[in-house]
């Protein structure tokens, strides 16, 4: 028995690192997404950087990347920057591996 526990256990711990993992991801993701909206808005680097910061607490608000794109979209309607929510997913999807070769490479390093 003690085996299949420490089996289980062993399962536990991999999906718990797992989802820290994504969630790592996810957030740097998000602050990338935040720095390049930044760079079009035209924001110097010390308000790019807090603007990057109020992207990723925006993704806190529901599951999901709809709450991030719609705070991005507005924020560039009041910049006067015209992006599309296409172009928004697509800079997400751009963003992903990247984000997370970023999270691999801290966590190995």
């Amino acid at each position: 028995m003690s085996s299949f526990d420490d089996r289980e256990r062993a399962e536990e711990a991999r999906y718990a690192l797992d989802q820290e993992t994504q969630f790592k991801v996810v957030a740097r993701r998000n602050k990338l997404l935040g720095l390049w909206a930044a760079e079009l808005m035209g924001l110097d680097a010390a308000t790019a950087e807090a603007y990057a910061k109020t992207v990723v607490i925006a993704d806190l608000e529901e599951a999901g990347d709809a709450d991030v794109i719609r705070k991005v979209l507005a924020d560039f309607g009041a910049a006067g920057v015209t992006q599309t929510e296409a172009a928004i997913e697509e800079q997400l999807a751009r963003l992903t591996p990247v984000a997370r070769e970023q999270v691999m490479n801290d966590i190995k390093g």
